[in-house]
């Protein structure tokens, strides 16, 4: 679990700690990109590993059981991940406006970053109803359960690693 928050918290540091960026020569900016993307990468793993134990932890599976749920849960992981890279958009065009934030831009990322809430809270939804035919009603519960509490575990250490907007 100490990974899957100090994921996020680095991922919000480095953006943040990016503002500045636009001074870089393009090759540096580069550099730093490509040195980015290969940290996200090896922290994705690190943090989707915890999940997988957490969730072998308390999902309580029989083998049989476990054989439906987990095709399923890499679907949902997937598209997660998907939604996870849209938000480091968001994230990125914030801190690429910090320091020269206007109206329309706080706008655009606001409501980007609602409505990418929303597909998450869809996305936990279908697999949910997915979940509960694939297993039980008490199961899918279970999941969406914790699920949830990660999820919320990750923007807390991500939105708390982000300055306020000035």
């Amino acid at each position: 679990m100490k990974k899957v928050t100090r994921y996020f918290a680095c991922l919000g540091i480095m953006v943040v700690a990016g503002i500045p960026a636009a001074a870089q020569t393009a090759t540096a900016e580069q550099t730093r990109e490509a040195n980015l993307q290969a940290y996200i990468s090896m922290l994705r793993k690190d943090v989707k590993a915890d999940k997988v134990s957490i969730l072998t932890e308390l999902m309580v599976l029989s083998p049989e059981e476990a054989a439906k749920f987990w095709p399923v849960y890499n679907e949902y992981d997937k598209a997660l991940t998907k939604l996870a890279d849209e938000r480091i958009v968001f994230i990125r065009m914030y801190a690429d406006s910090y320091a020269s934030m206007t109206s329309e831009k706080a706008t655009k990322i606001a409501m980007g970053l609602m409505d990418l809430e929303a597909k998450r809270v869809e996305l936990r939804r279908q697999y949910f109803i997915r979940l509960s035919k694939t297993l039980t009603p008490i199961d899918a519960a279970r999941w969406l359960q914790v699920e949830s509490q990660l999820e919320k575990l990750l923007d807390l250490q991500i939105l708390a690693n982000l300055p306020i907007v000035e």
